[in-house]
């Protein structure tokens, strides 16, 4: 029987205050074994109908070229907010000095990038946290953590939130 070297955390993270209460757990294990934690959000796309709306109206050269304009300054305030979300953590952690290899944002499909990301970094673990919604939040899993546990290769920690 192996023991498994843990050596790259692929945190995902919606920046819920749900999330930080998981990221407590990435933590905690990147410190117990030595371990990088890339941290990735995932900016849902916005959908092809509403999309064509706008490039009805505004031509398809100049949506492409809002599109990229407003994407890029969408992924630098993103990466500006987890980098205060890291910061946030640290100081009520002060016992535990996680080294972040990797802030990575992205726009799609969140189960489609979050697999991406894992095979990309070749990661050790998964680490995130269930968010169902509603009433029936306790019987579910979020969606996006369900489809994450069923298709990926790697181990994957689902963190629930306390009470």
């Amino acid at each position: 029987m192996m023991i498994p070297d843990i050596k790259k955390i692929l945190y995902c993270t919606d920046l819920s205050e749900q999330a930080k209460y998981s990221f407590g757990y990435a933590a905690s294990i990147a410190n117990r074994f030595g371990a990088g934690i890339t941290i990735l959000h995932v900016l849902e796309d916005v959908s092809e109908y509403r999309d064509s709306l706008v490039i009805n109206i505004l031509g398809p050269e100049k949506w492409e070229q809002l599109r990229r304009q407003n994407e890029q300054e969408v992924v630098q305030k993103l990466r500006t907010r987890i980098e205060e979300f890291c910061k946030e953590i640290s100081q009520e952690m002060p016992a535990c000095p996680f080294i972040t290899d990797d802030i990575v944002v992205k726009i799609g499909n969140p189960v489609d990038e979050i697999l991406k990301q894992v095979k990309a970094m070749n990661c050790d673990l998964v680490v995130m946290g269930a968010r169902g919604h509603g009433v029936l939040a306790d019987a579910v899993l979020g969606s996006v953590s369900r489809r994450v546990l069923r298709r990926c290769d790697k181990p994957v920690l689902i963190v629930k939130s306390p009470r």
